[in-house]
């Protein structure tokens, strides 16, 4: 009997133990195809010498040094090279071990900075319905994933949600994407209001929705306006890039594509590939100055910041995606992806959407294709797909809830930037019969 406390308490998992490229293996010598990344983490595949050699050699010369006595070489070089990647004024970078800490740390230096500033009424933060931003109570309360929240509810800070942008749902038939982005721009703008516009913190945001609602980029325009907003008010904008930042979407940021800047990024899924646990805040510097003119120190810490090895790796990778051209792979073999998506499932009477963006990917799978009705939830439709896929040879990241919490399901793609044609093939050939068996058992 295990003494681990899995994920899981009513299932049996499988043991890996070994990954090569795009594949991972368990002890009885299964082979699945790494279709998710794990959870949009796995950008370089599994066996990644350079990055395996830097954290070897970062381990030999130094493991740790806490960061309230000492900087590091590989932390201040990963922060050169992840400004050196940044618009302006995007200037410093706060380390973390995962994406939830560095939501955790991004909501509390965006209400420090308004304390600096002498603004210390401003207490709300708004976020999104159907948007997940991590699993800590700060983080779960700006996120929307109602079936995480829901236990927690009593214990979370003030934080109130808008809609998302879910084109495939909520945009009207005939509707123009600037009419849409305007229409959910008043809507933000219409609760900082009912707030009280000096009162509001920030604005958080996937810049492309995640595991949540399933890999959906903005509509052209959206953000420009949210900016607007935020501007106008006074406030903050933070877009939270985990698992859509650092090239999963085809450029480094994915903010890139939609004209704007924030005021703070959170990185940490492609920051490190896997390979070590790290995660980043990257802030504006107007940030940083009103903190280092004011009290001179951020109120927060972790005793894992900044990990020599951590950052060790994480250089690594960036170098990998810069210098040895993988970022460049992204895009092309993104629309490959999509292409293949389209090819097996655009007829299919029991998917409604096909979206993405780069090599992040999902199908929506809905009961009747025309009224986009939903599977019964009691069916956990996703669930038997995950477990079918399993069986196939093939992990890939489906989700229930995705319509509000309770309805909808989706298969969520996220395969390693590595990933060759012909695997791409395998992938949505297996994906294919996946979902017809896991459909017949439903």
């Amino acid at each position: 009997m295990s003494h681990v406390f899995h994920r899981s308490l009513r299932h049996e998992y499988p043991f890996a133990v070994a990954g090569e490229g795009v594949y991972l293996y368990d002890r009885n010598g299964q082979r699945y195809l790494d279709g998710s990344g794990g959870a949009a983490v796995s950008c370089l595949g599994h066996s990644d010498r350079a990055v395996i050699e830097a954290i070897a050699r970062q381990l030999e010369a130094l493991p740790f040094a806490h960061t309230s006595f000492f900087s590091n070489e590989p932390m201040e070089a990963l922060a050169e090279r992840l400004v050196a990647d940044a618009p302006r004024p995007l200037d410093k970078v706060y380390f973390t071990s995962g994406g939830s800490e560095a939501m955790e740390a991004a909501l509390k230096l965006a209400r420090q900075y308004h304390v600096e500033k002498g603004e210390p009424q401003r207490v709300h933060f708004i976020g999104r319905r159907q948007s997940y931003h991590g699993n800590t109570l700060g983080a779960l309360a700006v996120g929307g994933n109602a079936w995480r929240r829901g236990p927690y509810e009593p214990l979370m800070m003030r934080a109130t949600h808008v809609a998302p942008c879910y084109p495939y749902r909520d945009q009207h038939a005939g509707e123009p994407d600037a009419a849409y982005a305007e229409r959910l721009a008043r809507e933000l703008e219409q609760e900082i209001e009912r707030l009280g516009s000096r009162t509001v913190i920030a604005f958080v945001a996937e810049t492309v929705a995640g595991a949540t609602l399933g890999a959906v980029p903005p509509v052209a325009g959206y953000f420009s306006r949210v900016r607007e907003v935020c501007d106008r008010h006074g406030m903050l904008l933070i877009l939270d890039e985990v698992m859509c930042g650092v090239g999963r979407c085809g450029t480094h940021w994915a903010f890139e594509r939609e004209g704007v800047v924030p005021d703070m990024v959170t990185i940490a899924k492609g920051l490190g590939a896997g390979y070590q646990p790290i995660g980043a805040l990257v802030v504006g510097k107007h940030i940083h100055d009103a903190v280092s003119t004011g009290s001179g120190s951020f109120q927060h810490g972790y005793t894992y910041i900044g990990h020599a090895a951590g950052c060790a790796g994480a250089l690594a990778v960036q170098r990998r995606l810069r210098e040895d051209g993988l970022l460049a792979r992204v895009a092309p073999m993104g629309e490959l992806l999509g292409r293949e998506l389209r090819r097996a499932f655009a007829e299919h009477p029991h998917v409604g959407d096909i979206r993405g963006r780069g090599l992040l990917w999902a199908l929506e799978v809905v009961r009747n294709r025309e009224t986009k009705q939903p599977f019964d939830p009691a069916k956990r439709l996703h669930a038997g797909i995950k477990q079918a896929a399993l069986n196939e040879g093939l992990l890939c990241y489906p989700m229930g809830g995705t319509i509000d919490g309770l309805h909808g399901d989706h298969v969520l793609l996220a395969p390693p930037y590595i990933i060759e044609p012909a695997q791409i093939v395998e992938l949505v050939q297996k994906l294919a019969t996946a979902l017809q068996r896991a459909l017949v058992n439903t």
